[in-house]
């Protein structure tokens, strides 16, 4: 029980860092460090670890409303300490079965004292109680009489965004979002070699820990890895064999259709938003496979990630791509006119990826995707000048908001003057939609296999 208290402690400590109002750190960001910290943890308790961080995080609208339901003060009116043992108490009383209600009763008071809330613990205990005995019959909000309330609470997701999604999407589509962002998203890396050999050793190394390994039916080359901890560690990691990335951003590089851009001579690619630079390496994995002599400049305002795109690219062997920081604002007279391609993949709302990184749905605001948008069309205006006569634009987002996407290809046709290509030639017909003959495609979570992801491409 011990090491028990001590994980949810840890656990504690992770909610406070991420769910400051002011100056929030990022959950993936949380949970790495820490599990980097205290690696001497066993595979058990990083699991129990991992589960009660992002699934209290995940599900914190819901269960503020069921502690709202049964608390007399309510959970903003709380004390951070104790506003988050009761979110993780009722996170292990609604979704951890392996976890008693007892024990989670139990728990969370002795937290409460371990953190100086000694007074509290009759609180803390008699709320958990209740929700225990009464969770088959909490009061959601009726689906018929408001169901934008209802999806709210019931797939935690803040009520301007369920809006939003409704106003562009419909219920329909935005419900099967909703369900989709709260599935386990699966890890995708994708192999660079053709040598059945690489991808045997691979599947042996996870198979000793437990873990499994699938093709993706969206790509050849993309996999996907379950139920393991370090991909790092993995045979032909370090070899460069694979990369982790994920299949949205894998479908995006194959939008461009590379292999049949050859111009006789060496193509010149910028990638002007790159970190962490899996497009990059993609595209020169395509080019190098078709014999297509090209240069590649991957650019990042931060020196931190272009030193670890170097890093991944000598790791990879892929000597003619190099990383370069740069601001995507400032313009760069070298590069005007000349690309042949530029890739970007831009700053966005992040909406499309809430299931991989939780608390982007708490820390977005209405104002704050208003700043995005603006910010979005002055990169754009730079990335457009870069691309030579006849030279391809990949513009790309990890968001679901027309406001970020649709919007910003008729801003592309009608100021940029830059033409839409088709992409039912280059994407698998898997991902196809009514406007992939247009140009571009909303990938939506839940109805396809992949985050919610924008890709378009345009020719000068």
């Amino acid at each position: 029980m011990q090491q028990e208290k001590n994980i949810r402690q840890l656990v504690l400590e992770m909610l406070l860092a991420v769910t400051k109002k002011e100056g929030g750190e990022y959950s993936h960001k949380v949970i790495r460090d820490v599990q980097n910290k205290y690696n001497y943890l066993s595979t058990q308790e990083k699991a129990f670890m991992k589960r009660l961080f992002e699934g209290t995080l995940e599900r914190m609208i819901e269960l503020d409303y069921c502690i709202d339901c049964y608390s007399k003060v309510k959970v903003n009116k709380m004390k951070p300490v104790i506003r988050n043992i009761m979110r993780m108490g009722v996170y292990q009383i609604l979704y951890m079965d392996s976890v008693p209600d007892s024990a989670a009763c139990n728990e969370s008071v002795k937290l409460a004292q371990a953190k100086g809330f000694a007074t509290l613990k009759g609180f803390v205990n008699g709320v958990l109680r209740t929700i225990a005995r009464n969770k088959d019959a909490i009061p959601y909000p009726d689906e018929k009489k408001d169901y934008r309330k209802y999806l709210s609470v019931t797939y935690s997701m803040p009520e301007w965004i369920v809006d939003l999604w409704i106003g562009q999407f419909g219920q329909e589509t935005t419900t099967a979002m909703l369900q989709g962002l709260l599935q386990e998203r699966p890890v995708t890396i994708r192999m660079r070699t053709e040598d059945e050999k690489a991808v045997e050793a691979l599947l042996a190394d996870l198979e000793k820990q437990g873990g499994t390994l699938r093709r993706h039916p969206y790509l050849p080359y993309a996999y996907v890895i379950g139920k393991t901890d370090d991909l790092t560690q993995l045979s032909g990691f370090e070899e460069g064999a694979f990369v982790i990335q994920d299949i949205s951003s894998m479908l995006a590089v194959e939008a461009l259709g590379l292999p049949k851009m050859d111009n006789q001579g060496t193509l010149k690619i910028l990638d002007i938003c790159a970190a962490p630079g899996g497009k990059s390496m993609l595209a020169a994995d395509i080019l190098n496979h078709a014999g297509i002599d090209y240069m590649l400049e991957a650019r990042d305002i931060s020196e931190y990630k272009v030193e670890l795109m170097q890093e991944n690219f000598n790791r990879c062997h892929l000597n003619k791509a190099k990383a370069v920081a740069w601001d995507a604002l400032e313009p760069d007279e070298r590069w005007l006119g000349q690309a042949d391609v530029v890739i970007a993949d831009i700053p966005c709302s992040g909406l499309g990826v809430i299931g991989r990184k939780r608390d982007i749905k708490y820390k977005m605001t209405p104002q704050a995707v208003q700043d995005i948008v603006e910010l979005q069309e002055k990169i754009l205006k730079v990335a457009a000048s870069y691309v030579k006569k006849g030279g391809k634009l990949l513009f790309s987002t990890c968001t679901v908001n027309k406001d970020e996407n649709e919007a910003h290809v008729k801003w592309i046709q009608d100021t940029l003057k830059m033409t839409p290509v088709s992409l039912n030639g280059t994407l698998p017909g898997l991902v196809h939609s009514p406007t992939t003959q247009q140009g571009f495609v909303q990938l939506i979570p839940g109805m396809q296999d992949t985050d919610g992801f924008f890709i378009s491409v345009f020719e000068k």
